[in-house]
């Protein structure tokens, strides 16, 4: 009989997307995106960091005061697209635990990204969210948050020792 506790589709590349977040060096917000083929093979993936060449020690990760990260940070979506190296993401998925912001919408509908799927909704009610979520509308771009079977997946490095 073969095993029947394994992961769904969507449970597996939102994993993808969180564990890619645990590459992220920002102290406050740590988000990972993976956008995954219409055949679910997976693309590329993303986390929220400074560019490449911007050393994590010289940039700010501050979120308020004088200088603060925004001006600097790639968004884990936008990272994940240009991460992609200009592989045809036409049809695509997006996974990803935050909603996307209207930077990062922009990318997706530019770059022909059909599918967001999301877990948190958590800056529903800024500018920026509502400004997403109408261009994402007006282009066709599909957006579902998740409701996952489960809360947690664990990896264990030294099971097969």
């Amino acid at each position: 009989m073969k095993r029947t506790d394994y992961i769904s589709w969507d449970e597996y590349f939102m994993g993808i997307a969180m564990l890619a977040a645990k590459r992220s060096k920002d102290p406050s917000t740590q988000v990972g995106c993976c956008i995954v083929s219409q055949d679910n093979i997976i693309i590329s993936t993303g986390y929220n960091g400074m560019p490449k060449g911007c050393s994590d020690d010289e940039f700010p990760w501050d979120r308020e005061g004088e200088q603060t990260k925004y001006p600097y940070v790639v968004h884990a979506e936008l990272n994940a697209i240009l991460n992609a190296n200009g592989r045809d993401l036409r049809g695509s998925r997006v996974y990803v635990a935050l909603f996307p912001c209207n930077e990062c919408a922009k990318a997706i509908i530019q770059s022909g990204i059909s599918e967001i799927a999301y877990l948190y909704d958590k800056y529903a009610d800024t500018p920026e969210t509502i400004a997403s979520k109408k261009m994402l509308d007006a282009a066709g771009v599909r957006y579902t948050q998740l409701s996952l079977q489960r809360d947690t997946i664990t990896l264990d490095f030294n099971k097969n020792k």
